[in-house]
């Protein structure tokens, strides 16, 4: 499905971002949006919660949903 390579690229980046904070001590979300406290941030922060939360979905998943939408 669409939505999930959306939600796991969101879910993908939100990692890397956390891997630059836990390795170089750099948030690349704030750098970029201008501090970690702004309104954009929050937003970025939140919709790759929210992103995360949807991969969570495809934990549970039937096996069988998964194998047909993987060769599309």
């Amino acid at each position: 499905m669409f939505l999930d390579k959306i939600a796991l690229a969101l879910a993908i980046i939100g990692g890397l971002n956390w891997g630059c904070i836990g390795l170089f001590n750099f948030d690349l979300v704030a750098f970029i949006s201008g501090g970690s406290g702004t309104w954009l941030a929050r937003i970025i922060y939140a919709v790759v919660g929210l992103a995360a939360l949807w991969c969570l979905t495809l934990l549970f998943r039937p096996e069988d949903n998964r194998a047909r939408h993987s060769h599309a």
